[in-house]
């Protein structure tokens, strides 16, 4: 549907805008594991963010949420609503993170709040397309854009050339996290904005994406800290698929603990290790990022207090995925299993959603723009692939039948996925890993990683949350192992998937 005529949609079914809709700050993160947040169970005992638990406590703990698998087309969903394969238009060009999207085609739902009297403001990584949006989806933009600067894209924490409300871009200097956060402070005070409108606000911090570089004031936290080593951290690994069971992100070091692969490469990024290039060090490092970030939290939240608002302000916090170390052999995002992908996922409203929630439904980041748009009183301007989690929010243990999706599609979207590729420099383009499709329903979750003859997954996240016992390859799980099949694929065909009738046939014994 043409932009015009989804601005007329949304003004014709909205009454003038009431003054009590409420502001909704999105905090999200990069790369930020659940295990970085002291209040979830997983995290390391030495872990401490009790900005981000205190929030957790005035509001709803989501236990496994899956927002995306990479950085771009995580942004893509939280723009759109749909998976990647539902994002019409948008694709990869030129020198990486190049990319381009025709908004025409490809919409993104900001410009629906705006026109609805929302004032839309958007401060930090930008990472889904050349064109930002500015005028159009947002009132107010200080970004990042690293599909525009390649030869910048590795600046994750200083020296960034930063856009301006669509102006040429600056170099700007200090710690980013810091620096967008004092941005999103003066946003929330009033600044830059129409103060007789509700405001929508996505914050994207970029940390902690690699280099994993923490602020000068945290780089002696967690000294002495003790990171166990993961059971898999080193080929071979049964009952996974192949690409999995060679990993070799990791070797021994000299005194028998890991010790990250001298050969590993990280797209635009070069490693930095601060403490040394173990994995104790390296998760301690990666830890340390985290808190410039809890800081972040506990100012926007007493910003909010100051000012008033904190009592008509959906506050969420996420990330576009998690990030794993050492489990699985990995030290990445990106493939299907919750030590790389699964991150934290926090809402709190207070008032409005009950104080101290935990919910253990899954739940997926096509869920979040809905969610907005059921808080903001506005009806959706077009199918979006997830659910509004109001009926989570308000409690959360209740049964959910929506299952949570999840899928890597490489650098392809839209049109592009429709078929998945048989060329191997296609089908494994990012980071190594082959395209799949998960799906997380209760406590089960299956797998079917899309090469041909593979094997697929099934795991009881309760009885095992490391993902390590693969049930599918157990006759006595046949029967779930089948539903939980024909479940994927019955969501890949509701969410409009052309791939869900192409996928290639699985090494499963039937």
């Amino acid at each position: 549907m043409h932009l015009f005529r989804i601005t007329v949609l949304v003004l014709l079914s909205s009454c003038a805008l009431a003054a009590d809709r409420p502001n909704i700050l999105f905090i999200y993160t990069d790369d930020q594991s659940h295990r970085t947040v002291s209040c979830y169970p997983e995290a390391y005992k030495w872990v401490k963010t009790p900005n981000i638990d205190r929030l957790a406590g005035q509001g709803v703990r989501f236990t496994h949420a899956y927002v995306g698998t990479w950085c771009m087309p995580s942004r893509a969903t939280m723009l759109t609503g749909r998976h990647q394969y539902g994002v019409k238009s948008m694709r990869m060009e030129g020198r990486y993170p190049g990319s381009t999207y025709d908004p025409k085609e490809s919409p993104f739902w900001p410009s629906v709040f705006r026109a609805a009297g929302y004032h839309t403001a958007q401060i930090g990584k930008w990472h889904t397309g050349v064109d930002t949006g500015f005028g159009r989806d947002w009132d107010y933009q200080v970004v990042w854009n690293r599909p525009r600067h390649p030869a910048n894209a590795g600046n994750y924490y200083g020296d960034q050339l930063i856009e301006i409300n669509g102006k040429p871009a600056a170099k700007v200097g200090g710690y980013t996290t810091d620096w967008y956060t004092d941005r999103a402070a003066e946003y929330i005070q009033g600044e830059h904005r129409d103060e007789k409108k509700p405001w929508y606000l996505w914050l994207c911090y970029g940390a902690v994406h690699g280099p994993y570089t923490p602020a000068e004031r945290h780089r002696a936290a967690y000294a002495g800290v003790e990171v166990p080593l993961p059971g898999d951290i080193f080929p071979e690994r049964s009952g996974k698929p192949e690409y999995v069971r060679k990993r070799d992100t990791w070797v021994r070091g000299k005194d028998g603990g890991a010790e990250l692969n001298p050969a590993r490469k990280l797209r635009t990024v070069k490693n930095m290790p601060l403490h040394g290039n173990d994995l104790q060090a390296w998760v301690r490092q990666y830890h340390q990022g985290v808190l410039a970030i809890d800081e972040a939290v506990g100012r926007l939240l007493e910003t909010l207090r100051e000012t008033g608002q904190d009592r008509n302000t959906l506050v969420v916090f996420a990330a576009d995925q998690g990030i794993a170390w050492g489990q699985h052999g990995f030290q990445q995002k990106i493939a299907p299993y919750d030590a790389n992908i699964r991150g934290p996922l926090i809402m709190s409203f207070p008032g409005v959603i009950p104080a101290g929630g935990v919910c253990p439904s899954p739940v997926g980041g096509t869920d979040l723009p809905p969610t907005f748009f059921g808080f903001a009183g506005l009806k959706l301007p077009w199918k979006m692939h997830g659910h509004d989690l109001a009926p989570l929010l308000k409690k959360p243990g209740r049964r959910w039948e929506h299952p949570a999706l999840t899928i890597l599609t490489g650098q392809s979207f839209g049109a592009d996925t429709d078929r998945v590729p048989v060329d191997p420099a296609k089908l494994y383009a990012t980071a190594k890993v082959p395209w799949w499709v998960s799906l997380a329903k209760g406590r089960h979750k299956y797998i079917r990683t899309l090469v041909k003859g593979e094997i697929e997954e099934l795991y009881d996240l309760e009885k095992d949350p490391g993902e390590l016992h693969n049930l599918a390859l157990e006759p006595a799980h046949r029967t779930r192992l089948r539903a939980m099949r024909a479940a994927t694929i019955a969501e890949l065909k509701r969410t409009d998937a052309v791939m869900a009738d192409h996928l290639p046939a699985v090494g499963t014994p039937e």
